[in-house]
Order: C-alpha cells, then structure tokens, then sequence
C-alpha cells in the first residue's frame, strides 16, 4: 500500500532536514494521491526537476515506491516554471518541494532512475 503524498512530503521534508538540509512546499497538492515534483537548487543555485517515473519504471516486486525522473538539469527558474504550467493543464492536483541538497544526497533521499 502506497503512502498519502501529504505524509510521503512531511516525511522526505523531516528527513532531510534531519540531515541540514532545507526543503519546503512551494505548491500543495491532492493529500492523497498528487502527484510530486521536486525542484533541486544546488548551493550554486543550479536547479534541477523531477517529476514523477512512469509507470513502466516500476517494480512489480515494490509498486509502493515512489520513483523519480530529471525532467530538467540545470534549468532557469522560467524552465522550470513553463514545465510545471504544461502539468497544470494536464493534472492540476500536483506537489512541488523545493529542496536544497546536493546531487549526491538527493539520490540518497529519492530513487531516481533513468528514462
């Protein structure tokens, strides 16, 4: 069984300020079952997108996972909110966190795979 988008946000966001990261909800979405988009800025303020895998990414072994693809790298904030405005139209009960963590720990706290 897959966990709430609301309590899978509350807990990447304790987790990695546990860790002396920052993170923080940009943009609320459906408790239940949003789907979430992670904004990376890194300390050069580099920013990156992520947004959910598709659903051929998943494991049959472990379908609860949430699983994450770089939708954009270094992208300007325009990138990133042109991105999320084309979603909106799409499927407007979305998250957006943006997390400022390194690349290296970012892969620590979500699983990213490759498209």
């Amino acid at each position: 069984m897959r966990v709430t988008s609301d309590l899978w946000v509350a807990a990447l966001l304790r987790r990695l300020q546990g860790e002396g990261g920052f993170g923080a909800v940009v943009r609320r979405g459906a408790a239940e079952a949003g789907a979430i988009f992670l904004i990376s800025r890194s300390r050069m303020g580099e920013l990156s997108l992520f947004g959910p895998a598709p659903q051929a990414g998943y494991d049959d072994a472990r379908p609860s996972e949430r699983l994450f693809v770089q939708l954009l790298s270094a992208g300007t904030q325009e990138d990133i909110d042109a991105k999320l405005e084309r979603e909106m139209r799409f499927d407007p009960d979305f998250w957006v966190v943006e997390l400022e963590v390194g690349a290296e720990r970012l892969a620590n706290l979500i699983e990213i795979r490759t498209p």
